[in-house]
């Protein structure tokens, strides 16, 4: 299965778990990072990483916010048609 669409940018809008797994894909890469790497930094399985990255839905919650933490990154929630960075 190959995804034509773009990868996603740090200050995009996170849509769908798919959106999130290519960003944190893409974060992973800069960081020069394998997923067994990033695993074993966040104390996960390699599976979790690759679920992730692939977009699976059904990740607990927690641990995902740990490995973004982990890789420098945040959530933020805010109310739709807030923009942020002059757009």
């Amino acid at each position: 299965m190959t995804d034509s669409t773009p990868p996603k940018t740090l200050g995009d809008r996170i849509r769908h778990s798919e959106d999130l797994g290519k960003l944190v894909r893409q974060a992973r890469a800069e960081q020069s990072l394998l997923q067994i790497d990033l695993a074993g930094l966040a104390g996960t399985g390699n599976r979790f990483i690759v679920d992730l990255e692939r977009g699976k839905p059904t990740l607990q919650l927690q641990k995902v916010l740990d490995v973004l933490d982990l890789m420098g990154l945040e959530v933020i929630v805010q109310r739709k048609g807030i923009h942020q960075h002059g757009e």
